[in-house]
């Protein structure tokens, strides 16, 4: 664990190596997986906006490298590096494409849609140089509750999937480009 939600935000952190699920969990006890982050990818940045306590909890996935910059020093290197500043605010207003993206798939798309996207982007498609068509472990329940709907929904999507060549299993999780199908089809 990076750290838990309701910690004191005093830092930022930048992931190196591995990958990071960002998880909130409700009053009533639900959790809910808000974020997967991987290699290069910021999280923690909210004590930068004045958050004093942390919004969600953050979990290695994998092994992981990160690096931590307190708050001071975040502020100091924002001011004083312009390139490290540029690479900073291109990260954050892509991350806040992508929440828009995520938000528009949640009201107006099928949750096989969804999963298809989110399978996707877990195996990097889209990003340059970066596609690893092998993904971690992760259990139909993680995605079930990433896409807002039941892990029986995912098994009979996954299933289908499968059958039909987009994605195999044998010690991970392998996902075909074709798979950009079920996204793209109307």
């Amino acid at each position: 664990m990076v750290f838990s939600q309701g910690d004191r935000a005093d830092a930022i952190f930048q992931i190196q190596k591995g990958k990071v699920k960002l998880t909130v969990v409700s009053s009533q006890g639900k959790e809910g997986v808000i974020a997967l982050l991987t290699g290069d990818d910021f999280f923690g940045e909210g004590c930068l906006a004045g958050q004093l306590k942390r919004m969600c909890t953050a979990t290695a996935m994998t092994d992981c490298v990160t690096v931590r910059l307190e708050k001071p020093e975040m502020i100091r290197v924002l001011r004083d590096e312009p390139a490290f500043a540029e690479l900073f605010l291109h990260y954050l207003l892509s991350r806040n494409i992508r929440i828009e993206e995520d938000l528009v798939d949640q009201l107006f798309n099928s949750s096989e849609k969804r999963l298809a996207r989110v399978l996707l982007l877990l195996a990097n498609f889209g990003k340059a140089d970066k596609t690893e068509p092998v993904i971690a472990n992760m259990s139909q329940e993680m995605l079930a509750e990433i896409i807002g709907t039941t892990r029986a929904r995912v098994n009979f999507f996954m299933n289908k999937f499968r059958k039909l060549g987009f994605i195999e299993y044998n010690g991970g999780l392998h996902i075909h480009s074709s798979l950009l199908h079920v996204v793209l089809h109307d």
